[in-house]
């Protein structure tokens, strides 16, 4: 395959970004996410054995979710995540070596901007979606004034300091979807916790982009 792969249409647009999980966890995690709702699991690549853990949760439910890496920063990263059936591909940055390999292997990509020109040179590059971020820095607001010069239909995601709270915020602005990280996932949390998290975040997303909730 060649060409980075558009953006999905997931039921919700939401991303657990599992930074600092574990493999031996990785199965269980993943599952409450999944069973909550979820259909996007990025695995930050600064995470233990994160290769692992990516091919563990991919061969479980690659067929139905999205799953993938984190703080991708090298074409040999890119590679290793293919090896490991990852399908996401999502960095902090713009490297148009990075994202040339990852169209290699017709991947999904979210690249981090933070600006016009950076936002304008990651659509240039082929990226999939946007990652703004950090978002709470930019703003709601911000991103908004932002996505004003972008090509219409470009996919914008805000990641980085954003929870269930910020939804309406957000959506008021145009942007629905989200990466969410520490407000679901830290490592060392029960996965219980996790999977409560898990489902608050969808309820949330339901009553502000469905007007749904369920109880």
């Amino acid at each position: 395959m060649t060409g980075q792969a558009a953006w999905p249409g997931l039921n919700r647009g939401l991303v657990a970004i599992l930074r600092g999980l574990e493999p031996g966890k990785a199965l269980e995690t993943a599952q409450a996410l999944v069973d909550a709702g979820f259909e996007a699991i990025e695995i930050p690549l600064n995470s233990p054995d994160p290769f692992r853990s990516i091919e563990t949760v991919s061969n479980a439910f690659g067929e139905r979710v999205l799953v993938g890496a984190g703080t991708v920063l090298t074409p040999a990263d890119v590679d290793r995540l293919n090896e490991a059936g990852g399908r996401l591909l999502v960095a902090p940055n713009i490297d148009a070596d990075v994202l040339a390999r990852a169209g290699e292997h017709g991947m999904i990509t979210m690249p981090g901007v933070f600006s016009p020109t950076e936002a304008l040179a990651a659509v240039r590059a082929g990226a999939s979606a946007l990652k703004f971020f950090p978002a709470s820095v930019i703003g709601a607001s911000g991103i908004k004034a932002i996505s004003a010069v972008l090509p219409a239909g470009a996919v914008i995601g805000a990641v980085g300091g954003v929870s269930e709270l910020d939804f309406e915020t957000y959506a008021a602005n145009g942007i629905r979807l989200f990466g969410l990280g520490s407000s679901i996932f830290r490592p060392g949390m029960e996965v219980a916790d996790v999977a409560a998290r898990a489902r608050k975040a969808v309820q949330a997303w339901d009553a502000v982009f469905t007007g749904t909730l369920e109880v």
